[in-house]
This record gives C-alpha cells, sequence and structure tokens, in this order.
C-alpha cells in the first residue's frame, strides 16, 4: 500500500499500528475469558497446573519486555496476546508495550518503503525480520551485561 500510495505511508503506519493494538486486545481477552475452560483443563491434564503460578508471576515481571519482544520480531505476536492475558498481565502495561512495539515495527517499514520505494521491498521481506531479532538480543543482552557484569 505504501509503494503504492507514498504520500499517506504515516497514514498507513498509524491505522496499521491502531488495528494491531486493537487485534492484540482481542487476543488479550480471549486468552483471559477463555483460560479457565480451555488452558487450566489442558494445564491439568499435562501436569502443569501447578507450575503455571510460578510461571505467571515470572511471566508478568516481565510481561512488557516479552510483548516488546514479540511486537517487533518475527514470533508470532497472537500468542503472546493470548499468553498475557491468560496470566493476567496489566491491560494497561499490554497495551503501552503493544503501541511501542507495534509502532516500532509498522513505522520503521513504512519510514524505509517512503524513502527508498520498491528497491528496499526485498531487504524488509527477507531480512527486517532478522535485523529486529539481532537487534533485540543485542539490546536485551547489553542491557543484562549492564547490571550483572
Amino acid at each position: 500500500m505504501i509503494l503504492a500510495a507514498p504520500h499517506r505511508a504515516w497514514l498507513i503506519a498509524g491505522v496499521c499500528t491502531v488495528a494491531s493494538v486493537l487485534g492484540g486486545v482481542a487476543g488479550y481477552f480471549i486468552g483471559a475469558l477463555a483460560f479457565e475452560t480451555i488452558g487450566e483443563p489442558v494445564l491439568t491434564a499435562l501436569g502443569k497446573a501447578d507450575s503455571f503460578d510460578g510461571f505467571t508471576d515470572r511471566y508478568n515481571d516481565y510481561g512488557a519486555w516479552a510483548v516488546l519482544i514479540a511486537g517487533i520480531t518475527p514470533f508470532p505476536f497472537k500468542v503472546i496476546t493470548i499468553l498475557s492475558g491468560t496470566t493476567g498481565l496489566s491491560l494497561p502495561v499490554f497495551i503501552v508495550s503493544s503501541i511501542v512495539a507495534r509502532g516500532l515495527r509498522f513505522f520503521i517499514v513504512a519510514g524505509l518503503l517512503w524513502k527508498f520505494g520498491p528497491p528496499i521491498r526485498t531487504f524488509i521481506e527477507d531480512r527486517l525480520g532478522l535485523v529486529f531479532t539481532v537487534f533485540m538480543v543485542l539490546l536485551i543482552g547489553g542491557l543484562w551485561g549492564v547490571r550483572y557484569l
């Protein structure tokens, strides 16, 4: 769409961001509402119901990072949206992290397409996910290094 109408790049990125965050909120509520009827029986059948509370606590401590990482990298964002609802991650934290992550992703793609046009399309499709993933690994590794080294 941006290649067809470069003058609308920022509007398109904004619409994509809003739609993605709204979809994420829908996934959050699927996780929150379906856990008792679907998720909990599955965990019980697998013998993992007891360990889920500990996982929930750890996930909610770092949930904003999980949403940020999934929202920027090629990791399926819908998995994190549903998991965030299932664990009861703070909805405002989830929404803010989603806006930042999805906004970064869509506005970077829009900016690249707006600036470089069709020649950058192959890079975006083939390598941008890897670039985002490497960036997040370096960011988290750097933060971990500063904290523990």
